[in-house]
């Protein structure tokens, strides 16, 4: 061979360039069993009745199919056959590209053949790692290819359909559907190509022997080695770790376990006749039972070694070999990777936490990270492999790791270390190269006896390369860019290890070293990520779905490896390397299964926590409502008792620990649960807190959000619960209870911030602010409109039956007692207290909900007090003409109707209106501005402006200004006339204790002031002038009362008189002066003394 044709043939490239498309062709045939093994992504006609008879008819005739006399059998495709042709286009290529690859492939090993070259790993790394390389990816096509089961009816129809349209069929058909004939049995036909190409690849695979039975080794023979260990022997903690081949110390012993079982596979002749070739091959096939073609598609490679060679002759000894090897593996290969991965979780930790402490160390010892990584990403991705696919077996426990997440978290902070200190790498490797690797080479070149021109450039230009270095660069940033140096290294490597180079590599094995050595430490300037990516990339769990989720499912029932979970989500990242140009319609789904796992992990971890501090709120809000004040009658009565000298009774309730006792702890060994709960939580928050955030398919993830959302979720839930309300029963809890307890949850909520770096005080705004609208954000009901509709049907709509009394002396709504009924007691949920308390719990904005529910309830009894004054319209204008005339008030008085009704709504609107008040009064603490948010404050108005919002609303298009206005005076009339009628109610009777009346009609002062404030503001006319009419008409009605003849008409006319005074009271625009000259003062004394003589009376006892 002419030393020109040497460097015409370019290896490099092509090994290159076909490793890469092969991989792309791969992908592809993955792709497409994939797609098609589901009946849910195939193609829509494959899975249609009426094209199964074409598809058998396809399979059966394939490759002779006559698409045009066989129109019986195709009418169906015939029909669909544009629809076919579109949607198999990309499937028939793929088939072709497969064909194209092979024949490239065969090309260049016969074109490798014919050079005689020669490979050796630790001679020409490159070009034997590239050449195994492209032997192991060609199988692993051909085989994929012959696993796709409906390969023939996807290259039949696109033919027929292809030839239906253009009158004939593809160019490329006839050799397409020979090439899948020919590997219907794939392994047959594969070792009859492998042949001619025995020698190449034997020699290939033995000089891995060596490395591989160095590399193969068992835990206990790495722990005597102190493999990973930098501080086993102190004296070269800071010397450089190097090799004479860098690359083979981190290359993936998975790969070189696929290239020996695959290379003795095809080229199975020296397997009898190399002793050594039979030993390395046993040494690979006790290591794995399932090798990976590519991804989660992996081969049984006994079963199929043993099927394969137990159909050629004379082979009875290595099907023999074969049965004892996977008996050797089924016993103790699931034990030798598990002790692996114990050790490797414990090396690597030492090696993290010192490389964590000591940066600087990633210069000299880079090559450990590297080494550490793949080792952990061989066990990973072994334990994946046959976890999968592993289904039977008597040691379960060999396939399942609870402890894998520490080995995942341990990779994925070396993998940090790499990234965060890369300019500490650069900064050592870039001295390294121009002061110790370029001076070096050049020795060795000037040295060499032997250098041909082209080599001697190539080699010359390394140098100059090298030596231009500066540390400089590293500062500045500078971007490094070694890929035509290496490319160059791998030419060279091509031009010397053909038979007839006139320079040989393995005649000058510095130059090999030395270049190996160059090789590694340019990467560690510009390929730092491509170099992590290749020994630690975990992208297989991208494929592995099921043991993902379960190992998963291990590490979160295992306390000790909670803080290690986030290893699981930070995985999925990953997922975006497994990607390839050549097949971009698999990204979609990819990109949503890494999303998807993703989610899932950190949902759960989220949950788990949440669960946690919840767990943990729901105790600290148990020690809260010990301090409650009614769980104190029991030690007050003991203090009575015992100052008393009273013996305690016998029987009874045991003993209650006193608040505090749970501090108490005579030994540190009793772990209480809030022990357990704290250290869950902190396990959990560790994992949480690792990272701010990471990037999954250009999502940017951030795990604390994830703790946010389920907390706030389970705080409202947890708030609402706390309420205890029943609607059937109409039970609540008091608010001043139901904010002891969110008051804890929320003090632990705060507490947080020493656990997780999440906004604590974001979520208890975000789930407050949630509190005070109607619904929160999942839908679901709130304190506010929980106590919202209690107070509206449980207390008020009572109080409208006189089941429930307001007392102004008490502030608060009074229960009153009946026979025979069961109540509860209203003043424990309307006194002042719990109006604070529910203030607090409801905030300014769920108040203003509580008050416009009450204003709407008002504005409907104001509607129906509208249509009762337009009833008696006539009547009321007349006596508001004629109220000086006793003569015609005598007359008129009796033609109105539903006086009785007018008082009972006003008091209802009285009795709302003042729970109101009191209600708001408890806003006073929060300050806000005036006017409307003054009176959402609880700060009081002249004019209520919500009630003027209310009843402005009432307006109708059917009335005038004028006609509303007429019905606001006559309302008042209404009302002032009708208040006789109150003095023959037997319970309006002014109670002195109570301060008000047993049927509230002291409820009417606050209705008939803020109501004609309201009506008489949208009007736009002088409160003071209507308001004086109205005292004057009231004044005349109640002074006829001291006429009239019929004692129970006027039984309580003293108590009645007294609403004149608490209406003055009620008002800003009245005052006493105007009261005494329409209502003597003097009847108002005689009134409070008449009253207070009867209640004395009252009280004494009887004879």
């Amino acid at each position: 061979m002419s030393l020109p044709s040497i460097y015409q043939h370019k290896f490099a490239e092509k090994l290159t360039i076909l490793n890469d498309r092969g991989k792309g062709v791969l992908i592809r045939m993955y792709n497409i069993k994939k797609t098609c093994s589901d009946p849910r992504s195939k193609p829509a006609f494959f899975t249609e009745k009426t094209m199964e008879p074409s598809i058998k008819y396809i399979n059966k005739k394939f490759p002779n199919v006559d698409a045009r006399s066989s129109t019986q059998h195709l009418g169906p495709v015939h029909k669909e056959k544009a629809e076919i042709i579109k949607v198999l286009n990309s499937y028939y290529q793929s088939f072709v590209d497969v064909m194209e690859f092979r024949d490239h492939v065969y090309e260049l090993l016969n074109t490798i053949d014919a050079s005689q070259c020669y490979f050796d790993i630790h001679v020409n790394y490159d070009l034997t790692k590239n050449y195994l390389d492209l032997v192991v990816t060609y199988t692993s096509v051909i085989l994929l290819l012959s696993r796709i089961e409906d390969r023939k009816a996807l290259i039949g129809m696109y033919n027929c359909a292809h030839e239906m349209i253009q009158g004939s069929g593809d160019p490329s058909y006839a050799r397409l559907a020979q090439m899948v004939l020919e590997y219907d049995t794939p392994l047959k036909k594969l070792t009859e190509e492998f042949g001619p190409h025995s020698k190449a690849v034997t020699s290939a695979l033995l000089s891995l022997h060596f490395l591989f039975v160095r590399r193969n080794q068992s835990a206990e023979q790495w722990r005597s080695d102190q493999l990973l260990s930098l501080i086993s022997n102190s004296a070269t903690m800071l010397s450089p770790a190097s090799s004479d081949v860098m690359a083979c110390e981190y290359l993936s012993l998975e790969v070189i376990e696929r290239w020996i079982l695959t290379g003795f596979l095809l080229c199975h002749g020296c397997l009898s006749s190399n002793p050594q070739c039979l030993e390395l091959w046993k040494l690979g096939l006790q290591g794995s039972l399932y090798i990976s073609l590519i991804r989660d598609d992996a081969l049984q490679i006994h079963k199929v070694t043993e099927e394969f060679f137990g159909s050629l002759k004379g082979y009875g000894k290595r099907v023999a070999d074969v049965k004892e090897c996977k008996e050797h593996a089924v016993a103790h290969s699931g034990q030798l990777h598990r002790n692996r991965r114990a050790f490797l979780r414990n090396a690597v930790r030492e090696l993290e936490a010192l490389l964590s402490d000591q940066p600087g160390l990633l210069g000299p010892k880079a090559l450990c990270v590297f080494v550490a990584l793949s080792l952990c990403r061989d066990e990973v991705n072994w334990l994946l492999r046959h976890a999968e696919h592993v289904t039977k077996t008597k040691t379960p426990e060999d396939y399942a790791d609870s402890h894998i997440a520490e080995l995942l978290f341990l990779m994925e902070q070396l993998r940090t270390l790499v990234h965060r200190h890369g300019p500490v790498i650069q900064r050592y490797h870039v001295q390294y190269l121009a002061r110790f690797d370029a001076l070096l080479l050049s020795d060795i070149i000037q040295n060499l006896t032997v250098c041909p021109e082209e080599e001697s450039i190539i080699m010359s230009s390394f140098v100059s390369t090298l030596s231009s270095l500066t540390l400089k660069q590293v500062d500045k940033k500078e971007k490094f860019d070694f890929s035509g140096l290496r490319l160059d290294w791998f030419r060279l490597q091509a031009y010397t290890s053909v038979a007839k180079a006139p320079m040989q590599l393995r005649e000058s094995p510095d130059v090999g070293r030395v270049m190996n050595l160059i090789m590694f430490h340019s990467k560690m300037l510009d390929s730092l990520e491509e170099l992590v990516v290749e020994t630690s990339d975990l992208s297989a769990f991208c494929f592995y779905v099921r043991p993902f989720e379960k190992l998963f499912a291990l590490t979160m029932e295992e306390p000790a490896m909670l803080r290690f979970t986030i290893a699981f989500p930070l995985i999925c990242s990953h997922f975006a390397h497994c990607t390839h140009s050549m097949c971009p319609e698999e990204y979609p789904h990819l990109k949503s299964c890494s999303l998807g796992l993703c989610n899932s992990f950190l949902e759960e971890i989220a949950k788990q926590a949440a669960n946690c501090i919840m767990d943990a709120c729901a105790e600290q809000r148990k020690l809260s409502e010990q301090l409650l004040p009614k769980h104190c009658a029991s030690t007050i009565s003991k203090a009575r008792n015992k100052k008393a000298q009273k013996q305690p009774p016998k029987k009874g309730e045991p003993e209650r620990d006193k608040p505090g006792a749970e501090s108490q702890r005579k030994d540190r060994i009793v772990v209480t649960n809030m022990d357990k709960l704290h250290q869950m939580l902190s396990e959990l928050s560790l994992s949480i807190n690792h990272v701010p955030s990471f990037t999954v398919f250009e999502h940017t993830v951030t795990p604390s959000e994830y703790l946010s959302s389920h907390l706030e979720t389970r705080l409202n839930r947890s708030f609402v619960l706390m309420a205890s309300y029943n609607q059937a029963t109409q039970e609540i809890a008091r608010p001043s209870e139901v904010l002891a307890g969110l008051r804890s949850y929320l003090a632990f909520i705060q507490s947080l911030g020493q656990f997780t770096c999440m906004d604590s005080s974001r979520i208890i705004r975000n789930v407050l602010l949630q509190q005070t609208q109607p619904l929160d954000s999942s839908g679901e009901q709130t304190l506010t409109t929980i106590y919202t509709n209690w107070y509206l049907e449980g207390l008020l709509r009572q109080a409208s039956t006189g089941a429930i009394v307001l007392s102004p002396a008490m502030q608060a709504f009074i229960s009153v007692p009946r026979e025979g009924e069961q109540s509860f007691s209203a003043e424990e949920f309307s006194d002042i207290s719990e109006m604070r308390a529910l203030a607090e719990l409801l905030g300014p904005y769920g108040m203003k909900f509580l008050s416009d529910n009450l204003m709407w309830h008002v504005t409907s009894q104001v509607v129906e007090l509208k249509k009762l004054v337009t009833e008696n319209m006539d009547v009321l204008v007349q006596i508001r003409s004629n109220f000086y005339k006793p003569e015609q008030m005598v007359s008129l008085l009796p033609r109105l109707t539903s006086a009785d009704n007018v008082l009972k709504r006003m008091t209802i609107i009285g009795e709302i209106l003042s729970f109101r008040s009191m209600a708001q009064s408890g806003l006073c603490e929060v300050t806000l501005s005036i006017f409307e948010l003054a009176t959402a404050a609880g700060i009081a108005c002249d004019i209520d402006p919500a009630l003027v919002t209310a009843l402005s609303n009432l307006k109708t298009d059917s009335s005038s200004p004028e006609e509303e206005y007429k019905s606001a005076c006559l309302l008042l009339v209404f009302v002032a006339v009708s208040l006789p009628l109150l003095a023959s109610d037997p319970f309006s009777v002014y109670s002195i204790e109570m301060d008000g009346y047993s049927n509230n009609i002291h409820c009417l002062a606050k209705a008939i002031i803020h109501v004609s404030a309201a009506l008489f503001t949208i009007h736009g006319k002088n409160i003071e002038t209507h308001l004086k009419e109205f005292l004057l008409l009231a004044s005349v009605s109640l002074l006829q009362l001291g006429q009239e003849t019929d004692k129970l008409h006027s039984k309580n006319r003293e108590s009645i008189s007294l609403l004149m005074h608490l209406i003055v009271e009620e008002s800003s625009f009245l005052t006493v002066d105007m009261l005494e000259t329409c209502f003597p003062y003097v009847l108002l004394r005689n009134a409070y003394r008449e009253v207070h003589r009867a209640f004395l009376l009252n009280k004494l006892p009887a004879h």
